[in-house]
């Protein structure tokens, strides 16, 4: 299944939760799930109860929307978190976040991952002095993530920056912002990634 290209708040209306799709417009207050709290549709503020099959396909369809992953991504993500030792749904979120077009709106150069993405897909980042293209390519702890130098005025990217001044910055980043580079200074713990997703529910459903 190819990425979801469709119309990114009616997504968050139907599962209910802020997945961080609309940036600037969610920081004034004015993203659609505010002002519609339920589903859309004729029927969307009727409740429907979700069975737990339903609410794991839904906790899945949050992780994969919210990181901007395919399908066959996410699936391969998930295979490689069961691999490894340690939690697999921890693990699983810890790869998520290693991605680069989430370490470079981590660090505040995109006001969404979206956005990053597509910083990274027309080659306005470098990694360790060297363009990388590929936004699942997997950030290390230590490596110097950038702005090139003919991106530097870009005016998304700065506006981006000036807005971290009310939403913060994470731990697990060390940025500049007047030089519009950052270190990816370790991969974080589960309990610092605040994201609206229960992944033991992910699990639970590739388990199966």
């Amino acid at each position: 299944m190819a990425r979801y290209r469709g119309p990114v708040e009616r997504l968050e209306r139907r599962l209910g939760v802020d997945l961080g799709l609309k940036g600037e417009r969610r920081l004034a207050g004015k993203s659609a799930l505010e002002k519609r709290p339920y589903a859309p549709g004729q029927h969307g503020q009727r409740r429907a109860k979700i069975s737990e099959y339903g609410l794991q396909l839904q906790e899945k369809q949050k992780a994969k929307f919210m990181y901007g992953t395919s399908e066959k991504q996410f699936r391969a993500l998930y295979n490689e978190a069961n691999r490894k030792e340690g939690n697999t749904g921890n693990v699983l979120v810890q790869l998520l976040e290693q991605r680069l077009d989430n370490v470079v709106y981590r660090m505040g150069f995109a006001t969404t991952r979206a956005s990053a993405r597509q910083f990274v897909n027309h080659g306005h980042i470098l990694v360790d002095g060297k363009r990388v293209d590929i936004p699942s390519y997997r950030v290390k702890a230590g490596q110097k993530i950038e702005i090139r130098e003919k991106s530097k005025n870009n005016v998304q990217i700065l506006r981006a920056i000036e807005l971290t001044n009310q939403t913060g910055m994470v731990e697990w980043v060390d940025v500049d912002k007047e030089k519009l580079f950052g270190i990816f200074t370790r991969v974080p713990e589960r309990e610092e990634i605040s994201i609206p997703v229960e992944e033991r529910l992910i699990v639970e459903l590739y388990s199966k």
